[in-house]
């Protein structure tokens, strides 16, 4: 591969959108919260959007609540109206937990039940956080595939309703398992990270490849696995970043955009 080809080198992507989203009710009785509208469109477009203009062509959407709306909006390629050329189409694929297993499975469930579609390392973010500033650059992917490391994370500075945050980050960028009653500051986990298909076999995870049977678990204790034994990194993102987990959340998202100069 020449110096110009691997400094575009990019990976598929997994969006998570198979959540009920209890904390939006009633919005999402009807409504699945990836599509609800945020500053003028779905909020899981603003991920798709991303991902297009940075080079990646497969992304892959996990779905369960209501989560033919989802497939249906967006079908199976991303932007076909607005590109010509064909190599800078995203494809899109869908693992729909909720069509075969009933619902949702969790992060770690869910993703080890989409890695078939997938490669070896592979973009992850959560199709309900709003990150607008985000680059899902060619570049950490090149860093990320040299390092022995599972994970990479994107930490966020502690928002109002996550106020002790989720992982501490050392000088040397590796995301820490602080201790409980450890002083050193935390940050937020953005729910955007690189990911290596060995987080989610033995030892760090012990789901079937391909979660035949449906098993629902969660991605952070295998996290914090793989931190304590060093091979987890991470790095400080300060862009514009909403866990968009409350009506009142997505209220004031789009007050200020409609308010905007």
């Amino acid at each position: 591969m020449s110096s110009s080809a691997a400094s575009h080198h990019q990976v598929p992507a997994l969006l998570l959108a198979a959540g009920r989203g209890e904390r939006m009710r009633p919005l999402t009785d009807t409504t699945p919260k990836p599509l609800l509208p945020v500053q003028g469109q779905p909020l899981l477009q603003w991920h798709l959007a991303a991902l297009q203009e940075a080079g990646v062509e497969q992304v892959v959407i996990n779905t369960a609540w209501l989560g033919a709306q989802i497939s249906d909006h967006f079908l199976g390629v991303f932007g076909l109206q607005r590109l010509m050329d064909k190599r800078k189409q995203l494809s899109i694929s869908y693992s729909r937990e909720g069509v075969d297993f009933g619902g949702a499975l969790e992060t770690a469930g869910g993703i080890a039940r989409a890695l078939p579609q997938l490669g070896p390392v592979f973009w992850l973010a959560a199709g309900d956080v709003f990150a607008p500033d985000f680059v899902f650059d060619s570049a950490a992917v090149a860093a990320f595939e040299a390092s022995h490391h599972l994970a990479h994370l994107w930490l966020v500075p502690n928002p109002a309703h996550n106020p002790r945050g989720d992982f501490g980050l050392s000088a040397d960028g590796l995301a820490l398992n602080l201790p409980a009653d450890d002083p050193a500051p935390r940050y937020t986990y953005s729910t955007i990270a690189l990911l290596r298909v060995e987080l989610f076999a033995a030892p760090w995870c012990d789901i079937p490849p391909g979660n035949p049977s449906g098993i629902k678990a969660p991605l952070a204790p295998l996290l914090r696995r793989a931190m304590d034994n060093g091979r987890v990194s991470a790095q400080l993102y300060t862009g514009r970043w909403t866990d968009v987990g409350t009506p009142e959340r997505l209220a004031e998202l789009n007050f200020f955009s409609s308010n905007a100069p």
